[in-house]
């Protein structure tokens, strides 16, 4: 069966999670809505916004040139539809027995179920052809009543995980195979585990692919997700349902939070509750409150609207190429925009591009010149060569952000 896997006009509202990815790559107790849809299709396509297009050409390029068969039935899915283990037996009872529908919220189209007759969204179809198509299809399919958990806001990512971790770890145990090293620990492959090293199950299992180094005297507690060559550093605590991504390093004490791949923190310091994206840095002593002083549940604001999440725990969301210096405090339920820097108290949330230093009374903006070379010298650490898609990447999400630094009233200085 084939599956096309598409953004909709709703998708900017992730920010600044999916600035620079597509939203079916957002990571999510341990697994990507991309995972997923590998598992469940034989051919499947992304139809992304116009700036990730060349990102996702050179990334997935399967997602981007797979040719769909014009002889099966083929499964549109909203790339915001959460990766869990229950939206997956949902969709796997859906396409069991396919029959033509469409799924639906209000106007928000979470998945339709086409026929082999029908005529699909070609190659290079735009989010502007996508949104003519869902309306002829509110039109054509009639409806099917299958409810699938979705992603509105990015506090929800965090939520979500909390979750589906458990339920997720025990799909990917049945569907993989592991090692057991003792009761509830897993491995994917050879690890490195050093002396004195403490493993605490009872909440939930702890899985650990191939290529992972966790240094001695670390703790970690399930439920948690290692991925491949994770460099947990000594003396950390990795507990309550943590997620890392691949090529990741990790110290400290991390709690509740999903680290996408490449990203850093190295050092002493607590990170709990949040969603850092990729290539984010956090320097030595940097830690985030997630917890308010009034034990309350946390308020976010996006765009200037507060947000009541109905969470008592809730940190922070960082997007990519993000940097923090020495013991930087982030406050609770703060958003920090793609490729910004941060010194001293972040007692606000930070737009994209900006060196935000509001304790010594300055926020200027970075311009993308300088994130594309930060970029080059970081890629060239992992033996990764930058190529001018990554290039122009950087470029489009600064013009993309222009109107969220203008929005924050803090006087910038270039």
């Amino acid at each position: 069966m084939n599956a096309i896997l598409f953004e909709d006009e709703l998708v900017s509202r992730l920010s600044p999670i999916t600035l620079g990815r597509p939203a079916y790559a957002i990571t999510c107790g341990g697994y990507r809505l991309a995972d997923l849809a590998r598992m469940l299709f034989s051919r499947v396509r992304g139809i992304v916004r116009p700036h990730l297009s060349r990102i996702q050409a050179q990334n997935d390029p399967d997602f981007h040139a797979t040719e769909l068969s014009r002889d099966d039935f083929t499964l549109l899915l909203n790339a915001r539809v959460v990766p869990s283990a229950v939206n997956l037996d949902r969709l796997t009872r859906l396409i069991a027995d396919p029959i033509p529908a469409i799924i639906r919220e209000g106007e928000t189209v979470l998945a339709a179920l086409l026929p082999p007759t029908y005529s699909l969204p070609g190659k290079e179809a735009t989010l502007r052809d996508l949104v003519s198509f869902l309306s002829e299809l509110k039109v054509n399919l009639p409806v099917n009543s299958l409810h699938l958990d979705r992603f509105d806001l990015p506090h929800e990512v965090v939520s979500r995980h909390l979750e589906t971790i458990s339920a997720n770890l025990e799909h990917r145990l049945r569907e993989h195979s592991y090692r057991q090293l003792q009761d509830g620990v897993f491995v994917g492959g050879e690890v490195q585990i050093g002396e004195h090293v403490v493993f605490d199950t009872r909440g939930g299992p702890i899985l650990i692919e191939e290529g992972t180094t966790i240094g001695p005297f670390c703790f970690l507690r399930g439920p948690a997700y290692l991925g491949r060559n994770v460099k947990v550093i000594e003396h950390s605590a990795i507990k309550d349902a943590v997620s890392l991504g691949h090529t990741t390093k990790v110290g400290g004490e991390v709690e509740g939070t999903v680290i996408e791949p490449f990203s850093n923190k190295q050092h002493h310091g607590f990170l709990g509750h949040s969603y850092l994206g990729s290539w984010i840095n956090l320097g030595a002593g940097t830690s985030n409150s997630d917890l308010k002083n009034t034990y309350g549940t946390v308020k976010m604001e996006y765009q200037r609207e507060r947000v009541q999440t109905e969470m008592q725990f809730l940190g922070s969301i960082i997007g990519d190429y993000a940097k923090t210096a020495i013991n930087t405090g982030i406050f609770t339920g703060k958003t920090i925009g793609v490729c910004s820097m941060l010194y001293g108290f972040v007692t606000t949330n930070v737009p994209s591009f900006v060196n935000y230093a509001r304790l010594f009374g300055q926020v200027t903006e970075i311009p993308p010149e300088v994130m594309a070379s930060t970029q080059q010298r970081m890629f060239e650490r992992r033996k990764i060569s930058q190529t001018e898609v990554d290039i122009q990447l950087i470029h489009d999400m600064y013009l993309l952000t222009q109107e969220e630094r203008q929005l924050t009233g803090e006087p910038l200085v270039l």
